[in-house]
């Protein structure tokens, strides 16, 4: 995967946490929901972080199923076999998305939800998806359009730039505007596109921006142009708008659900 964050255990804490709120909760849901887990099944998580959606594939499938969940670090995978420690059903592996290895025709149902956006070589990625699924089998990708941030800042040039140095840690910043067209190149039949809106505003404390303020704040200075000075800056100015009943964002996600014929 290309990434420029590095997830070490306490980053990987931080995440776990936030995939805890209510926010996330919800988000998780509408992906267990339409990747429908039926008792026998096999699945693949690809990304599977700290573990919560791969712990909820587990209990889809049974005992007579099983879940596979992948990641690449290793703070990630240490928190999703704890949380998976209760489902025998249930392995977390370190695997690369551009490189499942395994047979073919492995899993009746491969999840990733917000991964591919990072992998370098997203067709190859989504080429090894098709190759494991059996005949019939489907995909849920969830993946979010960077550039559909609305977020609302007086000074718009710096918010540009903030975001804009932020699209430096991702390989495919706007993925859902093609990935339609790279699923059915590998042989994927798209079935639905459903959107999925992480929404805040002053009074709606999710944890979900503030996990953002903080992650593009670090990251920023030092890329496209931004310095320390205007990063401490747009932080602060984003606190002050929360405390006017100023503040506003969104993103839009999109689930993609396909099948292998």
């Amino acid at each position: 995967m290309s990434t420029g964050l590095a997830f070490d255990l306490d980053m990987s804490r931080g995440l776990e946490l936030q995939y805890m709120r209510p926010a996330m909760v919800l988000r998780r849901a509408r992906a267990l929901e339409l990747c429908d887990p039926k008792l026998g099944e096999d699945a693949l998580d690809i990304g599977s972080g700290p573990g919560f959606l791969t712990a909820d594939l587990a209990a889809g499938v049974g005992a007579r199923g099983s879940v596979l969940g992948i990641d690449q670090s290793d703070a990630m995978i240490q928190l999703a076999q704890n949380r998976c420690a209760d489902w025998p059903q249930a392995k977390i592996e370190m695997r690369d998305a551009a490189d499942l290895g395994g047979e073919p025709d492995r899993f009746d149902l491969v999840v990733s939800t917000q991964v591919l956006e990072y992998v370098a070589d997203i067709d190859q990625a989504i080429s090894e998806i098709a190759r494991v699924l059996r005949p019939g089998g489907r995909a849920v990708i969830l993946a979010t359009d960077w550039r559909s941030v609305a977020w609302y800042s007086s000074d718009e040039m710096r918010m540009a730039r903030m975001l804009s140095a932020w699209e430096e840690h991702l390989a495919h910043p706007t993925l859902p505007r093609t990935l339609g067209k790279r699923l059915a190149n590998a042989g994927l039949v798209p079935k639905q596109i459903a959107r999925y809106s992480i929404l805040e505003g002053s009074q709606d404390q999710t944890g979900y921006s503030e996990m953002m303020l903080g992650a593009i704040g670090a990251f920023a200075p030092g890329r496209r142009g931004v310095t320390e000075e205007e990063a401490l800056a747009w932080h602060a100015e984003q606190l002050a708008l929360r405390k006017s009943n100023e503040f506003h964002l969104s993103i839009g996600q999109y689930f993609f659900c396909a099948e292998l014929p």
